[in-house]
């Protein structure tokens, strides 16, 4: 979560682009980068980064349960996000070699994340949860708790929230856009991630 500022949030509908995107990616100084179980191809996309981009650092999100988390870590994903935080998952990630960052927005789930030795979460969704304010305002009662927060983040806010003390980075689908990952445009992907890089 500190190697950069923003994490590209990517939904692929051909696995087949998985590799020149995150090349892209990686050259404008986002390695790291989530790619969402939401599509058919999210897990071959992840096993073709993993086993071709050694400079990417691939991850998984959108995992609701431990079946999916043990088969994006069987896939080769270095980290594994999920929208909430349940038993189940903290259980399959305990030990585990893939970090787990876990979703949480009220109170009662910063909590229990801490009780489980979590004290980095994604916080989603942050736009509609509240946004900057929101997690201003739980800096002081839980100040050892650091987010990514993701949905709603964008070039325009993305820097309101890498402001505050509490924000590592942030996720956003805006540095690699869909119909440039659609036409292979690999060109303008590197240069949306090399403006991301920058920000913070």
């Amino acid at each position: 979560m500190t190697g950069q500022p923003v994490i590209p949030v990517i939904v692929i509908e051909d696995a087949g682009k998985a590799v020149p995107l995150a090349r892209a990616l990686a050259a404008g100084g986002l390695p790291a980068v989530e790619i969402t179980l939401r599509t058919e191809a999210a897990l071959d996309a992840i096993e073709a980064i993993a086993s071709e981009v050694p400079e990417a650092v691939v991850g998984a999100g959108t995992a609701l349960n431990a079946k999916q988390y043990e088969a994006c870590r069987a896939a080769g994903a270095r980290f594994v996000v999920s929208p909430g935080f349940t038993p189940e998952l903290a259980e399959a990630a305990d030990g585990a070699n893939v970090p787990l960052l876990p979703g949480c927005v009220t109170s009662s789930e910063i909590m229990a994340a801490l009780e489980e030795g979590y004290t980095h979460l994604k916080f989603f969704p942050a736009g509609q949860a509240g946004g900057v304010a929101y997690l201003k305002a739980l800096a002081s009662p839980f100040s050892a708790v650091r987010f990514c927060p993701t949905g709603g983040v964008s070039p325009d806010n993305a820097g309101d929230y890498l402001d505050l003390p509490n924000v590592v980075c942030v996720g956003g689908s805006w540095v690699a856009p869909k119909e440039a990952v659609a036409s292979g445009d690999w060109d303008r992907i590197t240069a949306l991630a090399k403006e991301a890089a920058g920000l913070g």
